[in-house]
């Protein structure tokens, strides 16, 4: 019983060293757009935006996941859906130049990768049955409604986050696990950062130039160009719509460049791009510092790195709901789901003895029906076993 109290101390160490960690990141970003934003005509106002969306999407799935942690992943994956179905001429809380076709690898992919990651999310903590399966049935119908709307990208991401979800619950290590998908996500960057400085094999640059389009490839080149010129400053938070080329020549044109990596280098230098890892980063720390089980932080992971994926080749980060519901799947994964009382405190379950599950107590006076098998033992009869006897007239007897 003391070395489960030790584990849940250690646990609640690191949940909080998680949460400071959190802050000083996203204070950072904070302060670097500003810095990076210095005696330019620049606007860091869609970064501080973004960092607050994603903050308080953070704070409400902490609350909430501990409140109810079913219920509440499973109202975040509905609202997903019903705003990626619903955001056909755009997407809720964007600008009106911001207009993102259903299908587009954009913020359309983004939501439906949420829904299903809070869906997968919510199936492992539910009870076994039938609301297991009506949760996994929910992430099979985010699946149909990526091809209802013509999103062949949003359909692999969330089977992927699915596939993920199922594989999590035989997985005992969650680092192990974190790791991996960490190492997608490096995987992604580099292969964004390849194409864009035109180092694949000839055969590969040109079938995945088919699949980004041609125009897309143009806007990451001149984001990296722009890099290069300004590696530590930057150009200025939302200033690469007015140096592009390619975006200068087109026609109604979003300003960016559709990679969330290729964007902080080019507006914010390496210092932006090194923060934004940062921030993923601590998504993850979070998780696998977090008290839930073990399938629900590797379903959340999963569904946070098919984002990271989705944000490599989009401008899904460019919209206030999807940085606020990122940090909403994250919260939840790492809430501490208030539960019945604990092994490290047997206090609020009427424990006694080193005992930790194995006999329940009705209260602290009612031993007459229970059999005690600690180091006491209290008979029905009144008989003496072991160090101490409760007798039926509530006397106690002690050796």
């Amino acid at each position: 019983m003391a070395a489960t109290a030790a584990q849940v101390a250690v646990v609640r160490e690191r949940g909080r060293a998680a949460d400071v960690a959190g802050v000083l990141v996203l204070g950072a970003c904070v302060l670097w757009s500003l810095v990076s934003a210095t005696e330019r005509d620049a606007r860091p106002e869609g970064v501080l935006l973004a960092v607050l969306a994603l903050s308080a999407g953070y704070a409400c799935g902490r609350i909430s996941g501990t409140l109810l942690p079913v219920s509440a992943a499973a109202v975040a994956s509905l609202a997903a859906l019903g705003l990626a179905l619903a955001s056909g001429p755009g997407v809720p809380g964007a600008t009106p130049f911001d207009s993102v076709r259903p299908g587009d690898t954009g913020a359309t992919v983004a939501l439906l990768v949420l829904a299903a990651g809070a869906a997968c999310c919510a199936a492992p903590a539910a009870r076994p049955g039938s609301g297991r399966l009506a949760l996994r049935a929910l992430a099979l119908a985010v699946a149909g409604s990526a091809l209802m709307l013509g999103s062949v990208a949003g359909f692999v991401a969330v089977i992927g986050v699915l596939l993920c979800s199922l594989a999590a619950v035989r997985m005992r290590r969650r680092l192990l696990g974190l790791a991996g998908l960490a190492l997608a996500t490096g995987l992604a960057v580099g292969a964004t950062w390849a194409v864009a400085e035109e180092r694949l094999p000839e055969g590969l640059a040109v079938s995945l130039e088919g699949q980004l389009t041609s125009h897309r490839v143009l806007l990451w080149q001149d984001a990296l160009a722009l890099a290069k010129e300004n590696p530590v400053l930057g150009v200025g938070p939302d200033r690469f719509g007015v140096l592009s080329p390619t975006a200068r020549e087109t026609l109604p044109s979003d300003g960016k460049p559709h990679s969330a990596v290729l964007q902080q280098a080019a507006e914010q230098g390496v210092p932006g791009v090194v923060l934004l890892g940062a921030a993923y980063g601590w998504m993850l720390w979070g998780l696998w510092s977090s008290p839930r089980t073990t399938a629900v932080v590797l379903t959340a992971g999963a569904g946070l790195t098919a984002l990271a994926a989705v944000a490599m080749v989009g401008n899904a980060l460019s919209f206030t709901p999807v940085t606020a519901g990122a940090g909403l799947l994250a919260g939840l994964a790492a809430a501490r789901a208030a539960q019945a009382p604990t092994e490290a405190d047997p206090a609020d379950r009427g424990d006694r003895g080193d005992r930790t599950d194995e006999t329940a107590w009705r209260g602290e006076t009612d031993w007459r029906d229970r059999t005690d098998r600690g180091d006491r033992t209290a008979w029905r009869d009144g008989t003496d076993r072991g160090h101490r006897t409760a007798w039926k007239d509530g006397t106690d007897r002690a050796d």
